[in-house]
């Protein structure tokens, strides 16, 4: 018989696996359960740590990232920016990374050959890349800036779209750090000034890393992966899979029929769960503010079971989520910071009395956490908008 796993269970096991309760151990622990923060807004990873780890403060993500290094901040999934834990970046590493790595560097080469500034684009490239890494060892950590000023092929521009309302000028410079770091040759450091801040120091990797990230094999790290996120996220549908890993449909297939897996029954078609995770977790009495671009929010293709019809009060054009706030594993309204500092929440569907004090005492422990530290959120929903313009 097919085991059923409705919305009430698949949220129950979201609130537990996700730490709406704040029951994370460390920044690690919060990191591992999520297969990774989302970083493309460096302010999402620190609240969402700060959600999930009960005493969480500022400097602890820090010590976790440039002291011990226990995490690493590196494109993954999607071109998506996340902060990780050492082994989920080797498997990421291997996954997905450097799948990115061959159409990129034809793209570029193409682009320096077509605008002129080498008659062979990958002798020029290959050259530049090979002093850039140089300066790094030199330096140790270095800033796109400081690069510029070290390796002067890097101060050139290049044209992209042209014609075009989209189109403009890009440096080098950022073109030729994104290939070095999706090769694994480089990574991302201590940003330049305040924890908003998404101006990162680079540094060779073997500098940062003693040992360098483990080396998997492809098959073993496309299967840690999808097991990883089925521990975490589980159930989901093929959708969800092909969607989150950035895979295609006959990739994210093979890769599920290697791993010991049970289809079950959702409310809302068929889904997959690991054979061991069949049990139902208890993770009911949260209330929880996650930030824009959450991994509670973004780890789903279809997310009606949590999201209900609040999408487009939540979301940007482009698909990327705002502030948001959660009952028991569904979200039920949004937040804001206004200019004053103050944190503004609004649900959007009826929680009761009790429940609506609950989140705005979350709202209030939120506020006296940042004690006056202003951000806005880089990806913008119509109601995060309209709240932060709020008196």
């Amino acid at each position: 018989m097919v085991r059923r796993i409705g919305d009430d269970e698949r949220r129950a096991r979201l609130v537990a696996r996700h730490h709406h309760n704040r029951t994370a151990g460390s920044v690690e622990d919060a990191s591992e359960s999520l297969v990774g923060f989302h970083s493309s807004d460096p302010v999402s990873v620190f609240l969402s740590a700060w959600a999930r780890v009960e005493g969480f403060a500022v400097g602890d993500l820090d010590e976790a990232l440039y002291e011990r290094r226990t995490l690493l901040r590196m494109l993954g999934m999607r071109r998506t920016l996340f902060v990780q834990t050492r082994r989920v970046a080797a498997v990421m590493d291997t996954a997905c990374t450097r799948d990115l790595m061959a159409a990129q560097r034809r793209r570029l080469v193409g682009m320096i050959e077509d605008q002129g500034l080498a008659r062979d684009g990958e002798v020029w490239l290959s050259r530049v890349e090979a002093a850039t890494v140089q300066a790094l060892v030199a330096a140790g950590e270095a800033t796109a800036s400081e690069l510029r000023q070290v390796v002067p092929d890097l101060q050139r521009k290049l044209m992209f779209g042209e014609g075009k309302k989209w189109g403009g000028e890009v440096g080098i410079s950022t073109r030729v750090l994104f290939l070095l770091a999706t090769s694994g040759r480089i990574v991302r450091g201590r940003p330049l000034g305040t924890w908003r801040s998404s101006q990162y120091r680079w540094a060779p990797i073997e500098v940062w890393l003693d040992d360098g990230l483990t080396e998997i094999g492809k098959e073993a790290a496309e299967a840690e992966l999808l097991e990883r996120w089925l521990r975490s996220y589980g159930p989901g549908t093929l959708t969800d899979l092909r969607w989150w890993t950035g895979w295609t449909l006959g990739r994210t297939r093979n890769v599920l029929e290697g791993l010991d897996v049970e289809t079950v029954e959702l409310d809302d078609g068929e889904g997959f769960v690991l054979a061991d995770d069949l049990d139902s977790p208890d993770g009911q009495g949260a209330v929880a503010l996650l930030p824009g671009l959450d991994p509670s929010v973004m780890g789903w293709k279809e997310r009606g079971w949590f999201l209900g019809e609040h999408g487009p009060a939540l979301f940007d054009r482009n698909g990327n989520a705002g502030p948001t706030v959660w009952v028991n594993g569904r979200i039920v309204g949004g937040w804001a910071q206004n200019q004053s500092g103050r944190i503004v929440t609004r649900l959007l569907e009826d929680v009761g009395v009790e429940t609506a004090e609950a989140v705005e005492a979350e709202a209030d422990r939120l506020e006296g956490w940042l004690d006056g530290f202003l951000f806005k959120p880089r990806f913008r929903g119509p109601l995060e908008k309209e709240l932060a313009e709020s008196d």
